[in-house]
């Protein structure tokens, strides 16, 4: 958890300076409509947690109406990456399964504070709620039953000892073969806007999302299997408006 602050930490130290050295000042903010998208790292996510689209529309001076899009990988709470004693390759022992998670998203955003027009942060409190479509995809390693004449790939089973494993598979291997999960998502954050750019927006999103499925989802055999995945994320957001 330290080393999950320190990196959002960085993240947000790095994304505010460069706003801030690029950054022009306009003498007005209105606008109608933004589009955004960002990077997001999160508590149930690896070094980048996904990515994170918005469309945005002013209902009027306070509100804005918004349609999102996430696409995440979700882990396991027990996911631990090791080294194969054979290559030193990386490959996440136990794990069987990759979570894809698709959210739709439909909300509001209401700006507490705006920004002044040649300074300052805007910041905005976020809702949204919607439908997820999970994509499970088997989780293949790359094994040698034999010490190392043949190696074979395939889903992870707690059949293969770890000491044969190699490596993880190739790219993408095994997403065609991939399951549906059904469910929903609610989101709740707060949007702090640093760009002084009129047709442009940039800053981050703190928050919290919850994930749920109608069905546990199995992504480590010999772990607990859940159907719910709380997290808390930051993203780091850059668009346009009009």
């Amino acid at each position: 958890m330290r080393g999950l602050n320190h990196t959002f930490f960085l993240l947000l130290l790095t994304f505010i300076l460069s706003a801030n050295a690029f950054g022009q000042t306009q003498d007005s903010y209105d606008y109608q409509s933004e589009f955004t998208w960002g990077i997001n790292k999160n508590t149930s996510g690896g070094l980048i947690g996904g990515f994170v689209f918005k469309k945005a529309r002013k209902l009027n001076d306070r509100v804005l109406e918004t349609y999102g899009l996430e696409i995440m990988n979700v882990k396991h709470p027990q996911e631990v990456r090791r080294n194969s004693l054979i290559t030193g390759n990386f490959f996440i022992f136990g794990k069987n399964n990759y979570l894809y998670a698709f959210r739709f998203q439909y909300g509001r955003d209401l700006i507490i504070y705006k920004k002044a027009p040649h300074q300052g942060v805007e910041i905005k409190a976020v809702f949204a709620a919607g439908p997820s479509l999970g994509l499970v995809a088997p989780y293949y390693v790359e094994y040698s039953p034999d010490n190392g004449f043949f190696t074979f790939r395939d889903q992870y089973s707690l059949g293969i000892p770890p000491d044969q494993i190699w490596g993880t598979g190739r790219l993408f291997e095994g997403l065609g073969e991939s399951k549906v999960a059904l469910g929903g998502n609610v989101k709740a954050a707060l949007n702090f806007e640093t760009g002084a750019i009129k047709s442009s927006v940039v800053g981050f999103e703190v928050g919290f999302l919850l994930d749920a499925y109608t069905r546990p989802i199995e992504l480590m055999p010999a772990a607990k299997k859940y159907a719910a995945y709380p997290t808390l994320f930051i993203t780091l957001f850059y668009g346009s408006r009009k």
